[in-house]
């Protein structure tokens, strides 16, 4: 089965909510003065880009499955050609890893389209 070409539209900067997100997930991990400060400091970071399974291989995460409603929902917004945000990302060299604060679902629907994409994301 070939997987659909889709060409992948970019905001210029994350969501003004993708930060709150990010916040309350990274305060399950750090601390809550630690999150508030990562959160502050992606929002001045520069844009990056990164391919789509070094992310993967570099957070160890799995890869959500098609079927999961959220990855479908970032497909259908990505194949009606709509901008998406770029991931929040955080170095934790602590554990050797990459915390993806807040897009795992945007991440989890491009990859289902090509592995090489290249990600447009905020990273500390």
């Amino acid at each position: 089965m070939s997987k659909k070409t889709v060409q992948i539209n970019w905001l210029n900067q994350p969501e003004e909510h993708d930060y709150p997100a990010a916040r309350s997930y990274l305060s399950l991990i750090y601390d809550e003065s630690a999150a508030s400060a990562y959160v502050e400091k992606l929002r001045d970071a520069p844009l990056s880009e990164f391919k789509a399974k070094d992310i993967f291989r570099a957070s160890g995460l799995s890869l959500l499955g098609i079927s999961n409603a959220h990855v479908e929902k970032d497909q259908k917004k990505i194949e009606s050609g709509k901008d998406i945000s770029p991931l929040l990302l955080v170095r934790d060299t602590a554990n050797g890893k990459v915390v993806i604060a807040d897009g795992y679902h945007r991440l989890c629907a491009i990859y289902s389209y090509d592995e090489d994409a290249v990600i447009r994301c905020k990273i500390v």
